[in-house]
């Protein structure tokens, strides 16, 4: 698996095998296959500068910003009950 990086402040959708389409939002990442890495549709956006393709293990070494506990994951401002939403209110 690679993991494939919107440089663009644009949503993208790129074509993969098979006739699946990845949708990433801008300054989102995604993950494909190695097989789909080497197709010309992501070749050429890498060559734009639009999508930059990381191998799995380089990626999580090189990027500091996730250190080591792994990417902050944020449901928004509100919090979140896992209670019953019946009832009184």
């Amino acid at each position: 698996m690679k993991t494939i990086v919107n440089k663009t402040r644009r949503p993208l959708k790129v074509k993969l095998s098979q006739g699946r389409v990845l949708h990433l939002g801008p300054t989102k990442e995604g993950r494909i296959g190695a097989q789909d890495a080497e197709r010309e549709t992501i070749r050429r956006l890498i060559e734009a500068g639009e999508v930059e393709v990381f191998d799995d293990a380089s990626a999580g070494g090189s990027r500091g910003s996730r250190g080591t506990a792994g990417p902050v994951h944020s449901d928004g401002p509100h919090r979140q009950f896992s209670g019953s939403k019946r009832g009184d209110r």
